[in-house]
């Protein structure tokens, strides 16, 4: 298996507000020296915004100064926010972890899980 270099590479992670993917960034933090890391998450009210709202404020205390981090509240199946997101940060590498969780939900509200779990995942690709 080919080792995947991250060391000064920007790198674009959906869903980063959620627990996995603020976990990401501050290990990211930790393990890279240079770089860019850019979050993108809906903050829809699933679940406690309060919550990833507090993840987001543990993630700016403790970026640290030699990596550029940038946080932009948008949901992906936004395709011009995607596409603008790619213009300007131009990542080489993403790491898609944005879905709309939850089973129950999905059976009232099908609409957010199309959305987010697939036309989001598109605008991705």
């Amino acid at each position: 298996m080919q080792k995947i270099i991250l060391e000064g590479k920007t790198i674009l992670i959906t869903g980063s507000a959620g627990f996995i993917g603020a976990n990401l960034v501050k290990r990211l933090f930790t393990e890279l020296n240079s770089g860019c890391i850019v979050g993108i998450d809906n903050m829809n009210a699933y679940y406690d915004i309060a919550i990833k709202e507090y993840r987001l404020r543990e993630i700016e205390s403790l970026k640290p100064d030699d990596i550029e981090y940038h946080f932009i509240k948008g949901d992906i199946a936004d395709n011009a926010t995607i596409k603008r997101i790619f213009a300007e940060y131009k990542p080489s590498i993403v790491v898609n972890l944005a879905a709309q969780a939850g089973v129950r939900y999905s059976i009232t509200n099908p609409e957010a899980y199309i959305q987010s779990n697939l036309i989001g995942f598109y605008n991705i690709l």
